[in-house]
């Protein structure tokens, strides 16, 4: 009797054991990239999205590959929001400031309809290694809601990480995604440049 109650006890030690020593999860969000705000233009408006992403990453835990045919779970590394919200959020954003309007709204806000200019962002890659790099590959497209221009294009470019961990990945992930909105905004300042 006695071997069967050290025997539960024993147990039910190692399960709370097991249970104290869950950590806790970390959530990251992306962020706008520091530029000075370029010439204001008010009467400039900018829909951005819709914004599509890769299946594989369109989840709450940052997918980090750890091979060239795989890729890991980080379980406790977590996005605080959808990655194609953040991602928006963020093109957003940096359109603002380097376009000088505060005019730039995510789709399919109410005032997306009447924007003078829409980009359309396509996510092909989204790609995270540690300590290594952040790649991003896009489609991209600007439209007028005239029937005016329409560019599209495509970015690939790899970031290099500045350190280890995952706070120095997603900031890496936030540099790709300005260069990318520097690329968006040329666009739009060409545009509007042809403009009579």
């Amino acid at each position: 009797m006695n071997r069967l109650a050290i025997l539960i006890l024993c147990t039910f030690t190692a399960l709370f054991a097991g249970c104290a020593s869950t950590q806790p999860s970390k959530f990251y969000t992306l962020s706008p990239s520091a530029m000075p705000a370029g010439a204001a233009s008010a009467n400039l408006s900018i829909s951005v999205g819709p914004v599509s992403i890769p299946a594989s990453v369109d989840r709450p835990q940052i997918l980090v590959r750890t091979g060239p045919n795989q890729v890991s779970l980080a379980e406790y590394d977590r996005w605080a929001a959808p990655l194609k919200s953040d991602i928006a959020r963020v093109i957003a954003d940096n359109l603002a400031s380097m376009l000088g309007t505060p005019q730039v709204s995510v789709f399919p806000q109410s005032s997306a309809a009447e924007a003078t200019y829409r980009a359309g962002i396509d996510v092909l890659r989204f790609e995270s290694e540690l300590g290594k790099g952040a790649t991003l590959d896009v489609l991209w497209t600007v439209s007028s809601r005239t029937k005016g221009p329409s560019r599209s294009g495509r970015t690939t470019m790899t970031e290099p990480v500045q350190g280890d961990g995952y706070a120095e990945l997603v900031a890496a992930h936030s540099r790709a995604l300005g260069r990318l909105s520097g690329e968006i905004a040329a666009t739009i300042r060409e545009f509007e440049a042809q403009k009579p």
